[in-house]
């Protein structure tokens, strides 16, 4: 009897909690701020194990980490120097950094369970959208991608739920920093909608909602605006981020920028031939 109890004990599902006691039920929801994600199909693991490194290296470059913190941890590691050696003291620092409240991680990835796509959700004080121009930044000055399996990349500043009047709310916070920027001056804009495993809601409706934030006096713009608002609607999530730049940037997505940049290489190497010849 008391074996059946344990095995029953055993098949029942783990409960997680959170730091204040109350219980988490389910998968962790996809919430913003955070990054969009597409990648080779398959490699979702990857993806997801690389762009950790690339982030986390970016992160530390862009918002580093108080002085205080710093030199805790490289105090931490002196005093390992020291005690090489004296095993009591090492055991004490063993049981004293367990009583330490655990590192914060800046990001963390989102189960989505759809082919190619992952959510990497990002934390105080990192903002997906100057992280993601970094990265690709770099990746178009250099032609040298640290990602193998990674392609596109979509910065979402925040999130909210699929309603027509949290889409508006959220875009309207969202450019209330560009409009303030431009002043009296107009700019031209377009919206990039992109959906996915989500039919409640029709795309006029959405962009015309999304049209709605903005101020007349600013046009809308197909080819080369100077503002885009884009938009990333998964399931019942929706999820805006406001760039520039975008096209200039193929659209954030490494891959291509790194197989373009091969083939320019490719290309003015044939040409350097021919004149040689």
């Amino acid at each position: 009897m008391s074996e059946k109890r344990k095995t029953d004990a055993r098949d029942k599902p783990r409960r997680r909690f959170r730091s204040d006691g109350t219980p988490i039920w389910g998968q962790k929801p996809v919430e913003g701020p955070g990054v969009w994600v597409t990648c080779i199909k398959g490699k979702e693991k990857q993806a997801v194990g690389e762009l950790y490194d690339v982030f986390e290296s970016l992160a530390s470059e862009l918002w580093p980490e108080s002085p205080t913190a710093a030199q805790g941890r490289k105090d931490d590691e002196d005093s390992d120097d020291d005690n090489d050696g004296d095993i009591e003291k090492q055991i004490a620092k063993e049981v004293a950094s367990m009583k330490q409240p655990r590192r914060e991680q800046r990001f963390a990835s989102v189960n989505t369970n759809t082919p190619c796509v992952v959510f990497i959700s990002c934390k105080p004080p990192v903002d997906p959208v100057r992280l993601v121009v970094k990265y690709v930044g770099n990746v178009m000055e250099t032609g040298i991608s640290r990602t193998r399996y990674t392609q596109r990349l979509t910065p979402v500043a925040a999130t909210c739920p699929t309603n027509l009047p949290e889409i508006q709310s959220l875009c309207t916070r969202l450019l209330a920093p560009i409009l303030a920027e431009y002043g009296d001056k107009t700019f031209t804009y377009k919206i990039e909608l992109r959906m996915r495993n989500h039919s409640s809601l029709s795309r006029p409706d959405i962009i015309q909602t999304l049209a709605k934030c903005v101020p007349e006096t600013h046009k809308v713009r197909l080819e080369n605006p100077e503002v885009f608002i884009l938009v990333e609607i998964f399931k019942s999530v929706c999820g805006i981020s406001i760039v520039k730049d975008y096209y200039r940037m193929q659209k954030f997505n490494v891959m291509e920028i790194v197989n373009s940049k091969s083939e320019g290489r490719e290309g003015q190497g044939r040409l350097a031939e021919k004149e040689v010849m």
